[in-house]
């Protein structure tokens, strides 16, 4: 089982992925997590996109492809992956259909004002990574994790100005993506506006014939 996760930034490709990464067993393989931790670690890589995630632009396609199938190759992915994040553009899409092509593309479709409303209330863990929403997922403790106790901050790619460059390079460099499989014939659509369940609800109708709900 092959699947990414598509959609603009905020749409819940990382909350879905999670869930369905934990219902099929395996891997979520998110690029953006993997350049943050790289930042966070103070590798070559988190140095180098460092400035380009801040300013909510994309990393370039060779290098971020780079990443993707140098991780494919791991051991858990042998039985299949969940992709959020990658392809974003066109030169992305025809390399991973390359080397190793994925079985659907979900399109989470969402509208710019609830990403901003998702995003501007995001909050996430110094230390572990855990993602928190003001109004809808709230931590126990105001400007706590729960897991960890430490720190909550805003990234600085989810501030207004920010979420702003990144839907515009949406628009203009993954929106693209939208055409390039419905002609494969391998996206399914799903409603992403509203709360986690009912996206899930919606998310199981297209995996629904690859697992046998």
């Amino acid at each position: 089982m092959k699947l990414v996760f598509f959609g603009a930034p905020g749409a819940g490709k990382g909350t879905m992925a999670a869930r369905a990464s934990a219902d099929f067993s395996i891997p979520h393989i998110s690029t953006g997590d993997i350049f943050r931790n790289a930042m966070r670690a103070g590798t070559d890589l988190g140095k180098k996109v460092k400035s380009i995630i801040e300013a909510g632009d994309l990393v370039s396609d060779e290098l971020t492809i780079s990443l993707v199938k140098d991780r494919l190759k791991n051991e858990d992915c042998q039985k299949g992956w969940i992709l959020d994040g990658f392809p974003r553009t066109i030169p992305q899409a025809e390399a991973l259909a390359l080397f190793c092509p994925p079985d659907l593309v979900i399109d989470l479709e969402v509208d710019d004002e609830t990403v901003l409303k998702r995003l501007s209330g995001r909050r996430m863990c110094k230390v572990c990574g855990q993602i928190y929403h003001i109004t809808n997922m709230p931590p126990k403790k105001e400007g706590i994790c729960d897991k960890c106790g430490s720190p909550l901050y805003i990234r600085d790619d989810d501030k207004e100005e920010a979420v702003l460059v990144r839907l515009e390079n949406y628009r203009n460099q993954s929106l693209p993506l939208v055409e390039y499989y419905k002609n494969r014939k391998i996206l399914f659509a799903v409603d992403s506006r509203g709360n986690a369940d009912l996206v899930w609800d919606g998310l199981k109708k297209a995996l629904s014939g690859m697992k046998g709900w």
